[in-house]
């Protein structure tokens, strides 16, 4: 067997998300039954694999684009049965930026696997920095910091703000492979319509002590009350006792943060608790209804047999009273029989059209999937009620200006490649900005760089009458325009692929309508 990998290299950046579960929990301060949701998102990073080092070895840590200008370095040394490392970052803003159930910052190694491991609290000291010195049993990982409610949470969200970066020294081995994990998606620690209020912190007393009350606000939020309630219960009566420490005038602090660790282990493991039972009630739920659903199927099956039962019964007398006419019988024998042969070819014809129509149906969702796969190792393409929409983000313009990169010709080259294929395909070509600015200027800065990616497309042979152009300025944002990160999303340019063949109504082609007349 080969040596284990060593670098591994992937792409950088989130990946599509995917799974979503939703689970009930009850507010007792709504009194209404709100869900909790958790969102899972997939993501790839770089990793390395210590398996065969002996020593130590360096590794850098980059800020990712929510917090740019954190940075850090680790020093990884391999020892008796596990790995040392000690960490220093810098650059480190308030985890509260994100949301006001963010209180702190944890240190994740990853496995090639994909299980991530909670290796360590990194509390944010004077200056905006931050030490840590952690072990950890894996051989072969990647290392993120992330954005979290209390340190003893089981899995990442993705408030992703440094991944470690391979420095040229770093030693390793040479084969490469995947290393993709999970996370917890932003807000899924809070469920929709639970009011959760901001966390005002004190210099007096220590951050253990607020994320104890985050542990049991959160733990409640996804419904421990109800299905873990023993838990529940013990982490409530652990943070009373927190907070009558904290109301003392002179309490040690080693104290006050110890008690208020246990609140967070209790708390987390109450919330773990509720979201296994919820699944088990889900799945159990689902269980009955489809044993019901058996029952009432076995007792349909019941009827109709004894209804065949006592129609054959009553063709048998029938049968015994026309014994002395076997000649009219016999004719009614063979009506019969022709009469169920056209019902056969009937139900036969039928099953066929049902089949046909599946096997259409089938297809169109087969191709669908299969452009959205192709689309997606492309540009960012998600799938929508409209069509499969394909994102190209404003940095693939020149700046302020509508026109097209090489890199954005590149990518629409090799999109117009797949869609020649399809003759029967749309496109639907949407321009959008962000609020700076004026309204006219954003208005035909949009259109301008709509009509950029058709008249490219259209140099790639995909005919005008298959396409339209249109912009929306600033009217139709994705995200806030009070944060940078929001006000890049919205600045884009969406091509919504659309058609019959891919299960799509197709609209009218009005490309020389003006803006506001377009489909």
């Amino acid at each position: 067997m080969q040596k284990f990998a060593a670098l591994l290299a992937v792409l950088v950046g989130l990946g599509a998300c995917t799974a979503a579960q939703a689970q009930a929990a009850v507010s007792s301060d709504t009194n209404h039954i709100v869900i909790y949701r958790e969102n899972v998102v997939s993501r790839t990073t770089r990793a390395v694999s210590y398996k065969h080092r002996s020593g130590s070895t360096k590794i850098d840590f980059s800020g990712t684009d929510l917090m740019a200008a954190a940075q850090g370095e680790a020093r990884v040394e391999s020892k008796r049965g596990a790995l040392q490392i000690k960490a220093e970052f810098s650059g480190l803003e308030k985890p509260t930026t994100f949301g006001n159930e963010y209180l702190t910052y944890v240190l994740w190694a990853i496995s090639p696997e994909g299980r991530a491991m909670n290796i360590g609290e990194v509390l944010v000291g004077e200056n905006h920095r931050s030490k840590l010195d952690v072990t950890t049993d894996l051989q072969a990982f990647a290392m993120i910091v992330t954005a979290e409610p209390y340190y003893a949470v089981r899995r990442p969200s993705n408030v992703v703000v440094l991944e470690n970066v391979i420095r040229p020294d770093t030693v390793g081995a040479s084969e490469v492979v995947d290393a993709k994990f999970e996370l917890i998606d932003r807000g899924g620690y809070i469920p929709t319509g639970y009011n959760f209020d901001p966390v005002v912190l004190s210099a007096r007393l220590p951050l253990e002590f607020y994320e104890a009350r985050n542990a049991v606000r959160i733990a409640r939020s996804a419904g421990a009350e109800t299905y873990a309630t023993t838990s529940y219960e013990n982490a409530v009566a652990q943070l009373k006792v927190v907070d009558d420490l904290a109301a003392m005038r002179h309490v040690e602090a080693k104290e006050l943060i110890a008690k208020s660790r246990e609140v967070v282990q209790t708390a987390d493991d109450a919330r773990e608790i509720a979201v296994k039972r919820e699944d088990a009630d889900r799945l159990d739920a689902e269980r009955n209804t489809a044993a019901g659903q058996v029952a009432d199927a076995n007792a349909k099956s019941d009827a109709d047999m004894r209804a065949r039962r006592h129609a054959e019964e009553e063709r048998a007398e029938a049968d015994r009273r026309r014994a002395d006419a076997d000649h009219a019988a016999a004719a009614a024998q063979l009506q019969t029989q022709a009469a169920q042969a056209d019902a056969d070819r009937n139900r036969a014809a039928a099953a066929n059209s049902d089949q046909q129509l599946q096997l259409a149906v089938q297809d169109r969702e087969e191709l669908r999937a299969k452009l959205l796969q192709q689309f997606n190792a492309i540009l960012s393409t998600r799938d929508t009620a409209r069509g499969l929409v394909v994102n190209l983000s404003d940095v693939l313009f020149d700046t302020g200006k509508y026109t097209l990169r090489p890199a954005a010709r590149e990518k629409l080259s090799k999109i117009s490649g797949i869609i020649l294929v399809y003759p029967d395909l749309r496109l639907a070509i949407e321009g959008n900005t962000d609020s700076v600015g004026g309204d006219t200027m954003n208005q035909t800065l949009s259109e301008q760089r709509a009509k950029a990616v058709l008249d490219y497309l259209a140099l790639q042979n995909i005919p005008t009458t298959s396409m339209t152009s249109q912009g929306f300025g600033k009217t139709q944002p994705v995200a806030s325009n009070d944060t940078a990160e929001g006000r890049q999303q919205n600045r884009r340019v969406e091509m919504i692929v659309s058609g019959d063949v891919i299960g799509t109504a197709v609209g009218p082609v009005s490309q020389n309508l003006p803006p506001g007349m377009r489909p």
